[in-house]
């Protein structure tokens, strides 16, 4: 780990006391932890590139119940399991589930995957979140 550095930054009150407060909310112990996350956030959305080697968590909720949604669902997995490290299916109620992929690729090509996931006919909804594999983020 690198040498800390302190700095001083200029925030209003009122901005500094939401701050405050939601960093409290979260279990921050200080400003120190939550601006290093901050950081580490902003920089890994800054690294989003095309060719980046990236780890996303792609959610879908639909209903099981529209005929061949699973199957279909599966297949497009199955094409791209390469990609996929780990998937997990969620049963919500009667006629709905939650299926939680964990990917690893390019990002172009984990994009593209879950674009076609989340547009398969009798999915509600999907949400794709990126992060970092971490490999950049040693000592910030």
């Amino acid at each position: 780990m690198s040498a800390l550095k302190r700095f001083g930054v200029s925030v209003p009150d009122d901005l500094l006391r939401r701050f405050d407060a939601a960093i409290a909310h979260k279990g921050y112990k200080n400003r120190s932890e939550a601006f290093r996350d901050l950081i580490r956030k902003y920089l890994v959305e800054r690294d989003i590139d095309k060719n980046a080697l990236m780890v996303g968590v792609l959610n879908l909720v639909y209903d099981h119940h529209v005929p061949n949604l699973s199957d279909r669902l599966n297949d497009i997995q199955h094409e791209h399991y390469a990609s996929i490290l780990s998937s997990t299916h969620i049963h919500l109620d009667h006629h709905n589930c939650l299926e939680v992929i964990i990917l690893k690729g390019r990002y172009k090509e984990i994009r593209q995957l879950s674009d076609q996931l989340i547009g398969t006919r009798g999915v509600k909804h999907g949400n794709l979140s990126f992060t970092s594999t971490g490999k950049n983020l040693s000592g910030v």
